[in-house]
């Protein structure tokens, strides 16, 4: 399972990660920023409490690396063009593309600094998945990303908002990145006991 993206054409990975991007991204809009609104209406504009989409630029850029940024960064055009209103759109010219480059990168970033320390976690390294060293390396990606946000956005927040938009961008990936691994998890699971079922009797 771990080299499904691995295996598949070029353009087949790259429509399997912007199609999951998607997904995510219309899954937080819808289920998450309507209660978001409710509490904290002025950082809900530039980030999401628990963003999904995190997960999918982690889990993809563990599996296929660099090639995993361009389909990243598509999924997130499109996500915006889909999701987003065109006043919001409009308003956010051309920040919001620069958001979108920093947001492609941010996975590719963490995994490449934690390379550079030594810390090889690409899928394929090692036999075992390192579930401690994703979920570490996503807080990584997500503290380079909230810091890379919160300089394209610093023309748009309000006075006083930086650092609670900061907190908001890093603390909703994290939580995106935790809820995709458990999915994850719990597919990797249910393959194994599915595949024990369906072993002959002896």
């Amino acid at each position: 399972m771990i080299r499904v993206l691995q295996v598949l054409s070029g353009f087949q990975s790259f429509a399997v990660i912007a199609a999951a991007y998607i997904i995510c991204h219309g899954l937080t809009a819808w289920a998450v920023t309507p209660v978001q609104k409710l509490f904290l209406p002025e950082i809900t504009v530039f980030a999401s409490l628990i963003y999904l989409p995190h997960g999918v630029r982690v889990l993809s850029v563990w599996l296929l690396g660099w090639k995993a940024v361009p389909p990243l960064a598509a999924g997130a055009v499109l996500s915006e063009l889909m999701f987003t209103s065109g006043t919001m759109l409009s308003l956010g010219e051309p920040v919001l593309w620069q958001s979108i480059a920093v947001g492609a990168f941010s996975a590719y970033a963490a995994f490449e600094i934690a390379w550079l320390f030594g810390w090889t976690l690409y899928a394929g390294q090692s036999r075992r998945i390192a579930w401690t060293g994703l979920l570490a390396v996503g807080a990584m990606a997500s503290v380079i990303n909230s810091l890379g946000q919160s300089v394209v956005f610093s023309g748009l927040i309000f006075p006083g908002g930086q650092l609670p938009v900061m907190a908001v961008y890093a603390a909703g990936d994290l939580i995106g990145l935790a809820v995709c691994m458990l999915a994850l998890m719990l597919i990797f699971r249910w393959l194994r006991l599915a595949g024990a079922g369906r072993k002959p009797q002896e």
